[in-house]
């Protein structure tokens, strides 16, 4: 598969060496020169110099051989007018563009072949959003992903004392919560050394029914949305529903979670630009919209901070984030998130001042694979876990017992390379959590969780349709 990615910033640069290791023919086009040869220093792609909306550059990066054009350039205009040409002159088959402006997301008749030819929008700031979100619903989660339009959730909790499985075998779940199906999908465990923990690096633990939970192992498991609390309480001591929330940043996604929130809780919105607060407080109903700034501590004194259920931090600079999640964790919160890009960032302060740090790039990453993985397969949702190095993969199940390598089997039956099991099939409204006498049907949704990222080709390769597997 040829892939051309226009825009060699941070998630641009992200998609390139994730896709490129999967021995995708990868192109990246971009204005920077220095970032072109830091990936070429890096990576086994291709680089071309250039305005990625210009045909000229389009035609010299391979447009007119490319299976999929994926423009990801900080410009929306730019992205949707690369699409377009791509789109008139070379025929390339599939078009994604990330466009963050609501402005256009919230008119679908503008993207169509016959209009804009976009085949697929991603926009970050509600796909962040919406992650946030889930957070809150969800006190005491990690991380809290979609499966089958929601029918099933992976949910990312770190065990506490208190929790009714900790310390105790996996086998014990279903005697604890004998009328709810769930799955630990992957345990990671901090690693020691020398009777010391090592700061932020976690070993992989597969899950065996005589595998311990133990305290602040980080627990990922699969359950129905209807079961993910009664799961949730098994591990820690749930929380009490988030009720106030004060919202530093009054970006899109500050304003957007807000107005989401607004009418089940109590929220703030801390603003530094007084013609920025003023438009939020025009178009919001409930949400208290206050000028300021989110590190300023008399402000939050005065706004009695410490009461806050979440505090989160979302504004376009992360330094900034980092310094208003310590001062309102210094202060008395209980919870903070914070939107932290770098990685290396979020190593130095998760878990000690910020207790989750949500990546705009990781999000925005995941939902290019899910398309990317659909040109090959039939894929719902995909989300990498662990900053890259997990995936959780929904595949739809085709053929039968003669094309297909799992339809009608066992799943102790299906040869999974090692580091990769199945979790969990949704079967029209039933969820099935996966055990080794389970049996894949067609049109199953099956949920793969891989604790190797490179192990996917190997995926594909398994759920491909072809002629007389038996």
């Amino acid at each position: 598969m040829k892939i051309l990615i226009l825009g060699a910033g941070q998630v641009g640069s992200t998609a390139a060496a994730s896709l490129s290791r999967e021995g995708t023919e990868i192109t990246v086009v971009d204005r920077n020169s220095e970032n072109l040869r830091d990936l070429q220093d890096r990576l086994d792609i291709r680089t071309v110099q250039g305005h990625a909306g210009h045909p000229k550059v389009l035609e010299d990066a391979g447009a007119a051989d490319a299976d999929l054009i994926v423009a990801l350039t900080d410009s929306d205009e730019t992205n949707m007018i690369a699409c377009q040409v791509a789109h008139s002159l070379f025929r390339t088959p599939v078009k994604i563009a990330r466009v963050r402006a609501a402005e256009y997301t919230l008119r679908e008749e503008l993207f169509s072949p016959k209009s804009i030819p976009v085949d697929h929008i991603i926009s970050p700031e509600q796909l962040v959003t919406e992650h946030i979100e889930q957070l809150i619903l969800y006190p005491g989660a990690l991380q809290v992903l979609n499966f089958a339009d929601g029918q099933v959730r992976l949910v990312g909790v770190q065990a506490k004392v208190g929790g009714l499985l900790v310390g105790q075998e996996l086998r014990q779940l279903a005697r604890h919560i004998p009328h709810t199906d769930a799955r630990v999908a992957a345990i990671y465990r901090q690693k020691a050394g020398n009777g010391e923990e090592t700061g932020n690096e976690f070993e992989t633990i597969m899950p065996e029914g005589d595998t311990v939970i133990r305290e602040n192992d980080l627990v990922f498991f699969l359950a129905a949305r209807k079961d993910i609390r009664v799961m949730m309480s098994e591990l820690l001591k749930l929380e009490h529903p988030v009720r106030k929330i004060v919202i530093a940043g009054g970006g899109n996604i500050g304003m957007e979670l807000a107005r989401r929130l607004e009418n089940t809780n109590h929220v703030k919105i801390i603003e530094r630009d007084p013609e920025r607060a003023r438009y939020i407080a025009e178009r919001l109903r409930k949400t208290i919209v206050l000028t300021g700034d989110a590190v300023n501590e008399d402000l939050l004194k005065e706004e009695n901070i410490e009461t806050a259920d979440v505090f989160c931090a979302l504004t376009s600079a992360e330094e900034a984030n980092i310094l208003a999640s310590f001062l309102a964790k210094r202060m008395g919160v209980s919870k903070v998130i914070a939107l932290i890009n770098r990685p290396s960032y979020a190593d130095l302060v998760e878990g000690q001042y910020v207790d989750i740090a949500v990546s705009p790039q990781q999000i925005t990453l995941n939902a290019l694979l899910a398309r990317v993985r659909s040109m090959r397969l039939d894929v719902g949702q995909v989300h990498t876990l662990r900053n890259g190095a997990a995936e959780a993969i929904e595949v739809v199940a085709h053929g039968d017992s003669q094309t297909s390598r799992i339809v009608g089997k066992q799943i102790e039956e299906v040869a999974l390379p090692k580091g990769v099991s199945i979790a969990a099939m949704v079967r029209g409204d039933d969820v099935l959590m996966a055990h080794h006498d389970s049996v894949i049907e067609s049109e199953d949704h099956v949920i793969v969780f891989l604790t190797d990222r490179s192990k996917i080709p190997a995926v594909e390769k398994l759920f491909q349709v072809g002629v007389t597997y038996i």
